[in-house]
């Protein structure tokens, strides 16, 4: 899973644009921002998603998902958890 606060973050860590993003993972520029504008997990077709998501990795972004640990180290950002 992916969520539009990721692919944000994801596109100002390569300083790219939704433009760019829709070029490297052949997904239409609308459907890049139709994602990015949804709130919490992105919906939508599978193999879209793995095509984003695909094109962030080979790019260098990997996606972290909660509670899970980085599998290559180096920089990244997290989002913490509201306290209760």
């Amino acid at each position: 899973m992916i969520t539009a606060a990721q692919m944000r973050a994801a596109r100002a860590l390569l300083g790219i644009d939704q433009r760019q993003l829709a070029e490297l993972s052949g997904v239409s520029l609308p459907t890049i921002q139709r994602m990015e504008a949804s709130e919490g997990n992105v919906r939508g077709v599978v193999d879209t998603l793995t095509k984003v998501v695909e094109a962030f990795d080979r790019a260098g972004i990997e996606l972290i998902g909660d509670n899970a640990m980085s599998r290559d180290g180096g920089r990244g950002v997290r989002l913490k958890s509201a306290k209760a």
